[in-house]
């Protein structure tokens, strides 16, 4: 264990030495993984899985239209597209295209990266287009006229930034972006909320809001809502804790009073707070409902329509024009419910579908201002997505169905639950063959561990192709750092007890062998951004349970990573590595600290991206010098674009995809030979 760092140069992302380093790791890589004809087999088929015509192309209402972004083998880069409900429909839509990026990117040769748009209401005849270069968070926002098909030569522009912007009307924006000195947070986020009207300079925009520097970031937005609307503006002061304001006409201040760790949400006449802490005698995790004019002034009197247990804790709610339909999850199992405002007394509430076991139920889009209209996908480890389309009071249809993308014969979905080193009971559930006949074979177990992040079942058609249909068996641990159980299960593994996230995912492991699934030597571990810490924590605390470990785009160095690119945004997540009372903790939870000469690590694959602009690449790279120094098994795979999502079409997926499967069968083995699953 040191704290000495002889490699601080390679956190110079795009120096000579740092890139000439970088070309010589990705060298060393691609001679180890793909040279064989398996590696070009297994990409190819994984392509065809993310190139496939017949996905199911997610879109949200806007008007009249259903939006769609579309990436396939003809359009690389992706088409903005629209249609109607009545073309959707059907098997083959007629899509009127708006924006051709792949074209954009010869036009101007830029290696431009869709990364969305905000449509002008109530007409939907404009959008302020976001546009990445080469997949970093940060983004160019112009001004797109949807009936020309053209950007606005004199329209809104603002310049490379994580700019965060929205329409109040047709000539007027807030925004809040770099402006120059003092325009951002230190986490590299707005710190300013402006007006800016059509045809000013965007340095005289009227300043609205500001936060303070130390903050994660301040924003603004307009309620167009026909009756109801009004502008808000609210600042972050970290992860989990926030303050929203209604700013009134004169730009006064009016703050919705709820505690700072809450999530408020204004919808027409209602306003909903869910809890993160106990409140008004209320358990964390419920989902509260107040008149939002009777809460300014003073009325306190709510409407409980979620209360969580031990069990079941609240994934997600969407409106409709007059319901609120509510997403909660049992076990990780989704359940679909609607409920309705009444006058005086507790709202209502029916059931909105069925929902198989292990499986998962999500609102995909819903048209809040106008209708009841949902559309609401059901899928599950071996269930392609089902799309369904409907008004809440009235029958569904399915309107779209994805097709099988792997041959899951022979595959089952299970649910267990391993007892972690403090005795807390982990779910995690097993999809692959059923080992009892076969004994131990091979297996990846995925995890994640913070942020609120939910790990829920989901139909993997790439792992499907590539792991489950080759005879591997694939494990996702819901470990504590998620919301799997609302809030107290990712409170209980923050800052100084995120080791409870590790023991977590360690329990499972044992649990895995324990129940002849697999053997620590045919075990496979993988995680990608603070998931990446998970896989740090891996290999440096549990590397006996592991044959293979893959960290992708990883936080390794918890020394330093407040102080790289959006790390300072962090610190309520980890601890502040510059204040004594929290170094000693963030030391011993850093891999890149803990990495020594004398331990046998399994062999290791970093993957990163040159422009991610999220987690900084120096953790992957100095991790993979510091391992090269101690004499391990460690491969570097950087790509030079792709931004934190590590590729920006389905070549790069593909590619990325293959490489993980392929280092994980060639280090995966039998304690007598390799593996055959």
């Amino acid at each position: 264990m040191t704290d000495r760092d002889p490699y601080l140069w390679l956190e110079d992302v795009e120096s000579e030495a740092a890139l000439a380093w970088v070309a010589e790791r990705n060298a060393e890589t691609a001679e180890a993984l793909t040279a064989g004809a398996g590696f070009a087999s297994l990409k190819k088929s994984l392509r065809e899985v993310l190139d496939a015509s017949d996905r199911i192309p997610c879109t949200v209402r806007r008007g009249a239209f259903l939006y769609n972004f579309w990436q396939d083998a003809e359009h690389v880069r992706g088409v903005w597209r629209r249609t109607t409900t009545e073309q959707y429909r059907k098997d083959a839509p007629e899509w009127d295209v708006l924006l051709d990026v792949d074209a954009l990117v010869a036009a101007e040769d830029e290696k431009w990266v869709w990364a969305g748009a905000r449509v002008r209401p109530p007409d939907h005849d404009r959008a302020l287009v976001h546009l990445s270069r080469d997949g970093g968070d940060a983004v160019v926002v112009r001004e797109f006229d949807l009936a020309t098909r053209a950007f606005v030569e004199d329209g809104f522009q603002v310049g490379e930034a994580k700019t965060t912007i929205g329409w109040i009307d047709d000539d007027t924006v807030f925004v809040g972006t770099d402006s120059g000195s003092g325009s951002l947070t230190d986490s590299g986020y707005p710190r300013t909320v402006r007006r800016w009207r059509r045809g000013t300079p965007l340095e005289q925009a009227a300043l609205v809001f500001e936060t303070g520097t130390e903050d994660v970031s301040a924003g603004g937005w307009h309620d167009s809502t026909p009756g109801f609307e009004r502008d808000f503006v609210a600042r972050s002061m970290d992860f989990y804790r926030g303050e929203t304001y209604l700013l009134a006409p004169d730009d006064s201040l009016v703050r919705i009073d709820v505690p700072d760790d809450a999530d408020a949400e204004v919808h027409r006449e209602h306003l909903l707070v869910t809890l993160k802490s106990d409140w008004l005698g209320q358990r964390k995790g419920s989902l509260l409902a107040f008149g939002f004019d009777a809460f300014l002034a003073g009325d306190r009197t709510a409407r409980v329509l979620f209360t969580p247990d031990e069990r079941t804790s609240l994934a997600g709610h969407s409106w409709t024009r007059h319901h609120l339909i509510l997403e909660t999850m049992h076990d990780v199992s989704t359940r679909i419910e609607v409920l309705t405002p009444t006058p005086d007394g507790p709202w209502t509430r029916t059931s909105l579908t069925d929902v198989p076991a292990l499986s998962a139920a999500t609102v995909v889009d819903t048209d809040p201002d106008v209708s009841d209209e949902y559309f609401l996908d059901v899928s599950g480890f071996l269930q392609p997505s089902t799309l369904h389309h409907g008004h809440v009071g009235a029958d569904s249809e399915i309107i779209k169905q994805a097709p099988a993308r792997f041959d899951a014969s022979g595959l089952e979905v299970r649910q267990f639950f391993a007892a972690s080193q403090d005795g807390t009971r982990v779910p995690y559930f097993v999809i692959g063959p059923d080992r009892t006949a076969t004994g131990p074979g091979l297996a990846l177990l995925y995890g994640y561990g913070g942020f609120e992040v939910p790990l829920t079942p989901y139909y993997g058609a790439v792992t499907g192709r590539g792991w489950l249909e080759r005879g591997g068996t694939y494990v996702i641990a819901n470990i504590r750092g998620g919301s799997e159980y609302g809030p107290g299960w990712h409170q209980a593994a923050l800052r100084a007890d995120r080791p409870r996230a590790f023991e977590d995912f360690a329990a499972v492991a044992t649990d895995l062998v324990a129940r002849g699934i697999t053997t620590p030597a045919m075990l496979g571990a993988t995680g990608g951004s603070n998931g990446g810490l998970l896989m740090g924590a891996m290999i440096t605390r549990y590397p006996q349970l592991f044959g293979a470990i893959v960290a992708e785009v990883p936080l390794l160095d918890m020394l330093r990573f407040h102080k790289l690119l959006a790390g300072a945004s962090w610190i309520a997540e980890y601890g502040n590595p510059d204040d004594e009372a929290d170094r000693p903790h963030l030391r011993a939870l850093s891999p890149y600290h803990q990495l020594t000469a004398d331990q046998d690590y399994p062999p290791v694959l970093l993957t990163t991206s040159t422009r991610d602009d999220r987690v900084h690449p120096g953790h992957a790279r100095k991790a993979a010098a510091r391992l090269r120094e101690l004499g391990h098994q460690v491969l570097l795979h950087e790509n030079t674009g792709g931004g934190h999502a590590g590729a920006n079409d389905n070549e790069q997926a593909a590619h990325n995809r293959a490489l993980v499967q392929t280092f994980l069968r060639k280090h995966l083995t039998r304690a007598d030979g390799p593996a055959s699953g």
